[in-house]
């Protein structure tokens, strides 16, 4: 095996090889001082989602800026963040198989954790397991707000949020809900009503919970495109972004309260005629979300990429491009883009500063 070249801080960043992920960091850490002082402002806390960036690099930095912890989609992005010595994670999903819930009891062990429910039988398994492991688990209630998706529908939160109460190992801190299926809507009226119809059923679950004699300390919910609807509802206690900080060709398209901080740079590899090809292709840039575009260059138009290579078709002064000369990308998917790479290149004032680790990087399990 191999080991990469890496390149050295300072060097220009269009002599970095290809493809490579490039963040200006610039960009970047002013996105996250936005969400952050959108949240001191509104009196709640930002939980970011880090199945995006993925990496302990950029979950300090937002640490660093007043979030109070981050969310992990699986247990093994949890792994890397609690060996990173990130104080407290929050896994939004469910885990059931006894495999992952002894891997989460040794998470639990090393950082503050908190992991979603929406059955009786999975609060019993975690039970059994945190008394074993002799830790203490945060639970918090899943409930469908209309994704169809996981969670529990909100009539059926105060008899789950008993069950946890009652067992031992567990500690009982509130509901969780995702909008999900709201985030993208690009009309921001029809985004707001749906996510206040979301919300709704969320925050109604909340105080049938309290109602039941049991206190709710978090509430949690809000996807990037929702953060500034949902983080301002009273009874919110948390908002859990995650794509705001590189943004993506898709939010773009929604919203422009973040900059783009994120592309893809590639090199050409040949031209003929009125096209360029690149080395870049499927295996480095997603477009389950539709194909990427060129940034910064007029002209320019993405057909269809093979695995290794992708097609540019040229006019204008795109026809200019010589092999050799670097183009730059916006994937529509930032996050199914970001997990098939290694390394962030992280860029200030065109050099290179940083390359981070994307240690999350096909940790799906």
């Amino acid at each position: 095996m191999t080991n990469e070249w890496l390149p050295l801080p300072g060097t220009p960043v269009e002599e970095l090889d290809t493809p490579a992920i490039v963040i200006d960091l610039d960009v970047a850490e002013e996105n996250i001082r936005r969400m952050q002082a959108f949240a001191n402002e509104n009196g709640i806390s930002v939980r970011p989602h880090t199945k995006t960036n993925k990496s302990p690099y950029w979950a300090w930095k937002q640490l660093n800026a007043g979030a109070i912890g981050i969310c992990c989609a699986k247990v093994a992005e949890a792994e890397e963040m609690a060996a990173a010595g990130v104080p407290e994670i929050l896994i939004p999903n469910q885990v059931v198989t006894p495999r992952k819930i002894s891997r989460l009891m040794s998470v639990a062990a090393t950082t503050k954790t908190i992991v979603a429910v929406d059955s009786e039988a999975n609060v019993a398994n975690l039970s059994r397991a945190a008394v074993g492991a002799g830790v203490e688990l945060g639970i918090l209630i899943e409930v469908n707000v209309g994704m169809d998706r996981c969670g529990v529908e909100a009539e059926d939160a105060p008899a789950l949020a008993k069950a946890i109460v009652s067992a031992p190992g567990l500690r009982f801190d509130g509901l969780m809900g995702y909008e999900g299926h709201t985030v993208a809507a690009r009309d921001f009226e029809e985004r707001k009503t749906e996510a206040l119809r979301a919300m709704g059923k969320l925050l109604g679950a909340a105080d049938s919970v309290r109602k039941a004699g049991i206190p709710v300390n978090i509430v949690s919910a809000a996807g990037s495109g929702t953060y500034n609807i949902t983080g301002k509802l009273d009874g919110i206690t948390e908002i859990q972004p995650g794509s705001y900080i590189f943004m993506d060709g898709d939010y773009l398209e929604v919203f422009n309260d973040f900059d783009a901080a994120m592309t893809l740079m590639a090199t050409v590899i040949s031209r003929t005629g009125n096209r360029a090809i690149l080395d870049c292709g499927l295996k480095s840039i997603s477009i389950d979300r539709g194909l990427p575009y060129v940034v910064g260059l007029e002209g320019a138009e993405v057909s269809k990429p093979s695995e290794e290579h992708l097609k540019l078709i040229l006019s204008g002064e795109a026809t200019k491009l010589k092999v050799g000369d670097k183009v730059h990308l916006r994937a529509m998917h930032g996050d199914t883009t970001i997990n098939m790479h290694d390394q962030y290149f992280c860029v200030r004032n065109g050099k290179l500063e940083t390359v981070a680790r994307i240690a999350g990087r096909g940790k799906f399990r």
